[in-house]
């Protein structure tokens, strides 16, 4: 199928490093390639609650009490996750790990599971996961819980992982003086990124 890139945007901050950083690699994709950007802050989701198995929860299966035909928010970012074929997590580093908004929209694919007609794990599967994150310190091993993440989401639905791309900075358009973070953008998404798999999958291998 046609690839089609949505990257979804996790920053608090408007035109932070990391979504300068995201931009700079996406200027490197082939002119006709589709791209969808989603600002997480401008769509809000309701507060995640999981009620798996709890008895109010009824009979049709679905996690949380707002299921996508209720809520515009939720079904937009559903549509656009199905949609795409690669998509592409930028969320700057905060205290170690993803933004608060980014990791919202993840525990909503817990939710999507389970919506009739969806077929998420099945349409997942196959697809590509990146990541493209900034962080302040200079140590790039502190970014190791947000690559984790990322990586062992991508191997529980088995879709694909490209990595992630680590630019430094704190202050506005600091990224955009890391020489090397912009070096590897130009080629970040010309890999062909392997199957996920979890660590433990790695150390038996």
């Amino acid at each position: 199928m046609t690839r089609r890139f949505l990257f979804v945007l996790g920053s608090a901050r408007l035109n932070g490093n990391t979504e300068l950083l995201a931009r700079k690699a996406a200027e490197q994709l082939p002119p006709d390639t589709e791209q969808e950007w989603i600002r997480l802050a401008d769509h809000p989701l309701p507060d995640f609650l999981d009620i798996r198995h709890d008895d109010t929860a009824g009979t049709a299966g679905i996690v949380g009490p707002v299921q996508p035909d209720e809520n515009a928010t939720i079904r937009q970012l559903l549509d656009a996750t199905l949609a795409a074929t690669d998509i592409v997590i930028a969320s700057p580093v905060y205290w170690y790990s993803l933004s608060g908004l980014t990791k919202r929209y993840l525990d909503y694919w817990s939710d999507w599971l389970r919506v009739p007609g969806a077929d998420f794990k099945a349409t997942m599967a196959g697809r590509t996961l990146w990541g493209v994150s900034a962080l302040a310190d200079d140590q790039p091993v502190v970014a190791d819980p947000l690559i984790g993440t990322l990586n062992n989401s991508a191997a529980y639905l088995k879709m694909r992982f490209g990595g992630v791309l680590l630019g430094n900075g704190s202050a506005p358009g600091d990224v955009l003086k890391d020489t090397e973070a912009l070096t590897q953008a130009k080629t970040f998404f010309t890999q062909e990124p392997p199957l996920a798999r979890f660590p433990f999958e790695n150390a038996t291998a």
